[in-house]
This record gives structure tokens, sequence and C-alpha cells, in this order.
């Protein structure tokens, strides 16, 4: 295809992650697709360099660090169609005027999912297996545990509760299959029979954190869901159970937590929190019963290139004519993280 045919297109992030990304093959890709400036990466939409190239720019390939494509920014790319997404949920990225204009947009949130998945399913088998406690506990007594400190460790029948059968959930639900758990669901777009093919048992929230043995969060942050587990909810989970939150802080009512987590009642793997980071004087840092990590559960390092793949298949698909294979719908973010 003669390269005046090609659709522009403009990089639109902090320019930091571009060479994880796209490195070089999947650049030559892109611009086999697309007329694209690889050294042109736009994270101020004001600037003047960047304004010819917004203006005729009919794709946006955007990530971590692009602005909120609200209606001024819009009116600056009047002939934008179509929005590549190069990382996770586009619930920051996108409002109502972009829906307005009717502009296609596509997220790479599907590989984004992948190693939040794969991050939970190595902390609930750390969990179950109570690495944490260990771990504590040997640092102060340098001892082997006796039987009685590990008569209730394993994994075997662990009950794991996932909340949300998001693109996250699925993964994990996939991924959990072929360990011995007994593994429940709550999701209220789901019902019993899909809760079955995906391999879980669908109940009701509160059953669920009665019933659970290790909790895991993966539902969208929603008005809907802000602190969705507060503290009467949290007060249903069992002596010793173990939360496990990859998704938003917002989701659990922290003071509630921190409570909970204080009294040593409950365990706790965070790798979201609200605030975050949190403030240097919580308790969270310290307490033996808290993991907590640095929001690292989702792409990071060498894979982010797996989120560039997905973008440069869809421009590729652009190209062919062909519909998008990640699109995002306007509908879906009221169920999806």
């Amino acid at each position: 295809m003669p390269s005046a045919q090609l659709p522009r297109a403009v990089f639109a992030m902090d320019p930091v992650h571009l060479p994880l990304l796209f490195p070089p093959p999947l650049v030559a890709r892109l611009r086999r697709a697309a007329e694209i400036d690889p050294a042109l990466v736009v994270r101020d939409f004001t600037e003047p360099a960047a304004a010819s190239a917004l203006a005729g720019a009919e794709i946006l390939i955007t990530g971590w660090g692009c602005p909120r494509l609200d209606a001024d920014i819009l009116d600056s790319t009047p002939r934008l169609r179509t929005v590549l997404h190069a990382a996770g949920s586009v619930r920051p990225l996108v409002g109502e005027a972009l829906w307005d204009r009717e502009v296609t947009v596509s997220s790479a949130v599907t590989g984004n999912a992948v190693p939040v998945a794969e991050y939970t399913l190595a902390m609930i088998l750390l969990a179950g297996k109570d690495a944490f406690v260990h771990r504590e506990r040997f640092r102060r007594t340098h001892a082997q545990p006796t039987p009685a400190e590990t008569a209730a460790t394993g994994n075997l029948g662990r009950r794991i509760g996932v909340i949300g059968a998001s693109r996250v959930g699925r993964r994990l639900l996939e991924l959990l299959r072929p360990y011995d758990f007994e593994v429940l669901l709550h999701d209220p777009y789901v019902d019993a029979a899909e809760a079955s093919e995906l391999g879980a048992r669908l109940l009701s929230l509160e059953d669920l954190l009665r019933h659970s043995d290790i909790v895991s969060l993966h539902a969208p942050d929603i008005p809907e869901t802000h602190h969705m587990l507060d503290r009467a909810r949290l007060a249903l989970v069992r002596d010793g159970g173990v939360l496990i939150n990859t998704s938003r802080g917002a989701l659990v009512d922290h003071s509630a937590l921190t409570d909970e987590l204080v009294s040593g009642r409950l365990h706790a793997v965070l790798d979201v929190t609200e605030p975050e980071p949190l403030p240097p004087g919580s308790p969270l840092y310290r307490l033996p019963n808290v993991f907590l990590t640095p929001h690292i559960a989702g792409s990071l390092g060498n894979e982010l290139e797996r989120l560039g793949r997905i973008v440069v298949e869809e421009l590729e698909r652009l190209a062919e004519g062909l519909p998008l294979a990640h699109e995002v719908r306007h509908a879906d973010l009221a169920r999806v993280a």
C-alpha cells in the first residue's frame, strides 16, 4: 500500500514507556500499517510542536501518561476515529465526549490481565501454604515449625472466592483450574450456568465472604463498587482469612481493613491501596500479616511488549479493513475491570 494511503497515527503517552511497549520490530510493523513518527510522542496536547500532528491524526496510540481525552483535546484532533490503548482499563482515559463522537476504542487490557492473574495465583498458592506467616515466624525463631504450627497449612481443598468475572477474574479462574481448590464466584452479571462453565460456584457476595478461605478482588472501580468491602462485609470473612487486592484500593474501606489487620484477625496481600501509596505512618507497612507491594501486579518490564503487540495487531487489522479484536464499548465499562 502506498504510504500516502496509510492512516496517520500519533503516540500519546509518557515517552518513558515507548521503548518497552514497542521495541524496533514492533515499530517496523507499525510503520507498515500507519504513517507514524516514533520520535514524536505527545504527552502535553497543548504543545505547539504537537498541534499539526494531532490535527491530522486519525489514530491515537495511547498509554500511561496520556491525559484524559476530554472535549478540548478532541477539538485538537478533528480527524480522530480510533484510539488504540497500549495499557489496561480505558476508564481513566475516555469520557462521554469521546463516546459522543463515536470514536472506536481498543485496549490491550486483556494482555494486562495476564500478569495480574499470574501474580494473584502466586499469592493464592503462597497464602494457602501460610508462607507469609511461616516467614515471619522463622525470622523470629530460626526454628523449623512444629506439626501444630503447620496443621492448618496447605492448598488441598482451599476455598477461593473470586469477586468479579472481569478479564483478570476470568483469566484467574482459568489458571485455578488445575489445582485442588473449591472456587467460588460473585459477579452480578454472571448466572449460575456461566459460573459453572468458568469452573466456579456462584454465590452472593455475603455468602462468598463467609465461605472463602482466600478472597481475591477483581471488580471494576465504579461508583457501585466503592467500598464494596465495608466494615460489615469484612467482618464476614472467617478468622485467619486472606484478602488479596490487585484491582483498586477504592473497592475496600481501608479504615475498616486496617482495623481488622491491626487486630490480627485477617491477613492481606495488597498490591493496591487507598490512598496509593499509603502514608509513611501506616501500620500496614510493618504488620507481619500484611504482604504489601507497590502496584506491581500489572504489566512491567518485558511484559509491556505484550501490550504493544496487541496494539500492533489491532492496527494491522484496521489496515486490512477487519474489525478490531479488542474493541471496548461504552457499555462494557460497567462490568469489567
